[in-house]
């Protein structure tokens, strides 16, 4: 076919454009990250060879552990972390406080059984009880109340003693996942977005807060000399992977311990509570049984501390940037702690690394674009309290931007925030919490940390720790994917957590690998992409 002078033209033009676009669709599909190979040569370096992240964790935790919202021992955690921020030359290094109600610490404890034969009982006070009157014996009874109905059983017959109010407890054998390290399995589950459920409504009945309330009410006009706790029959929550591989909680004198009371006006007004090792819990309860009576010693000695200002508080501190000063890349993790062990994985761990990975940039001669700033936050365990309060203060306030779309200067300047709360184990990669975009570059700058196990950049969203205050504000925040180890299985929220459950060699990987994860945040010429702005009116979206 022969074509005319006008054809010709057209298919000319039809090839010179086309000519012109492919190279800009195809970098646009590519859109290759300028990584620093020689900046991030350096943070292996020094990550690697010159470590100081197991020193942290031992004064975090061994020194001033546990560190319980409004105690004194994480005000003295505090004031150490924000000395080491000064020594290290950070700059702008404060505290940013907020309302937390009374706080609570242990003064002494001694529990033993003293009839039919004497054993000392492994246990712990669960927080925000209050203690017994000095020493006290007391006879032990079962009474296993459920409901309402079943106070009128037990209504003048529970004063003075000690009460257990579960069953005895199966005690399984040491078998399946007890150490999690993810097999291909796991990584191909990693890799794929489940289906959400539908949620199932609130179930009534004994167990919910309801009743608990006035279980406690009733307990406590009764007299009780305290309750004995054995522990829950379940497995453990996620807790921020929302994986289907997770271990079962061990027994063998671990014990798994939280809140026994309220933090507000009321705080006091229950009675003490322990909670026991299964076995010593069975031992009493099969004792009963046979009819033979069971006495115990028991001395509870605990402190109320009065909030006289608001005394829960987050730790900040930062590199400044450079032509980008004004926008921000965020690093994280949760300072504050449960009570029975010295956390030293939940989260002394999380806490140390974010410290490190800014040790180690400073050490390098980092120059970041962008300010790189750390927070550490006080009151995770009761609700993502600081992340909360700060992410409030500064972004943007949920409901405001649910009702209006409204935020605040600073939500336009953060680039990203970056979380650890899973354990002592290593990086295997992120969580992109379903943004989509971030997914191919996170891929690139994982490929210079493939040989330290950084292979997974997973599309899922995760959830249960402090990314989320974030992410509820339309902010890009992420957790990064762990190996679990021993976190579900023994260490979280128990008496185990201590500094020796703490990887060493795991730990300066995840330093590292923090380290360069926020440098490349900090050096790209645009911010992270964003998702859409939460619950914002019909037709505005967040920008890039």
């Amino acid at each position: 076919m022969k074509l005319t002078s006008r054809q010709t033209r057209l298919a000319l033009i039809f090839l010179l454009t086309f000519a012109w676009f492919l190279p800009a669709a195809l970098a646009q599909g590519k859109q290759e990250e300028p990584l620093d190979y020689a900046m991030i040569g350096k943070i292996r370096e020094e990550g690697l060879n010159r470590s100081q992240v197991m020193d942290h964790i031992v004064w975090l935790s061994d020194i001033y552990g546990p560190r319980l919202t409004g105690s004194p021992a994480i005000k003295q955690a505090g004031e150490w972390t924000l000395k080491k921020f000064n020594e290290w030359g950070l700059a702008n290094a404060h505290q940013e406080t907020w309302p937390f109600g009374k706080g609570w610490s242990l003064v002494r404890f001694s529990a033993n059984m003293t009839e039919p034969q004497v054993s000392p009982l492994i246990g712990y006070p669960k927080s925000w009880t209050p203690g017994t009157n000095g020493v006290v014996n007391a006879d032990v009874i079962y009474a296993p109340i459920s409901s309402e109905a079943d106070f009128e059983k037990f209504r003048g017959k529970l004063k003075g003693k000690a009460v257990l109010l579960q069953t005895a407890r199966q005690v399984r054998l040491l078998d399946g996942r007890i150490v999690l390290r993810m097999d291909d399995d796991d990584i191909k589950e990693a890799m794929t977005t489940p289906i959400p459920q539908p949620r199932a409504g609130q179930r009534g009945g004994g167990g919910g807060p309801a009743f608990q309330s006035k279980l406690q009410a009733f307990l406590l006009a009764e007299g009780v000399a305290a309750v004995f706790d054995r522990g829950s029959d379940g497995d453990l929550s996620p807790g921020g992977s929302d994986l289907s591989w997770m271990a079962q909680r061990t027994d063998g004198g671990t014990i798994f311990v939280q809140s026994g009371g309220p933090r507000d006006q009321n705080a006091g007004k229950v009675p003490p509570q322990v909670v026991l090792a299964v076995e010593h819990y069975n031992r009493m309860i099969r004792i009963l049984e046979k009819g033979v009576p069971v006495k115990v010693e028991l001395n509870i000695q605990t402190q109320f501390h009065d909030e006289t200002s608001p005394n829960g508080f987050n730790l900040i501190a930062e590199i400044p940037g450079t032509d980008l000063k004004d926008e921000v890349v965020m690093i994280g993790a949760h300072f504050d702690s449960w009570q029975s062990g010295t956390d030293a994985t939940d989260n002394a761990a999380g806490s140390a690394a974010m410290m490190e990975a800014l040790r180690i940039l400073k050490a390098v001669g980092a120059k970041p674009r962008r300010t790189i700033r750390i927070g550490l936050w006080g009151g995770e365990e009761q609700g993502l309290l600081g992340s909360r309060a700060y992410v409030k203060e500064h972004f943007a306030d949920p409901l405001a931007l649910s009702q209006t779309g409204q935020v605040k200067p600073e939500h336009e300047k953060l680039s990203c925030y970056f979380n650890i709360d899973n354990g002592t184990g290593r990086i295997r990669g992120v969580w992109s919490q379903g943004n989509l975009a971030v997914t191919k570059i996170f891929e690139q700058w994982a490929e210079p940390l493939r040989d330290l196990g950084v292979t997974i950049i997973s599309p899922r969203s995760v959830t249960s720790t402090d990314h989320l205050s974030f992410e509820a504000v339309g902010l890009p925040g992420f957790q990064f994917v762990q190996e679990r180890l021993e976190y579900n299985s023994r260490t979280h929220h128990s008496n185990m957590d201590t500094v020796d459950h703490v990887q060493r060699d795991d730990m300066v990987q995840m330093a590292t690998v923090v380290a360069v994860f926020a440098y490349n945040a900090a050096m790209r010429n645009e911010k992270l992409p964003r998702k859409a702005l939460p619950g914002a009116p019909a037709g505005r979206r967040q920008t890039p």
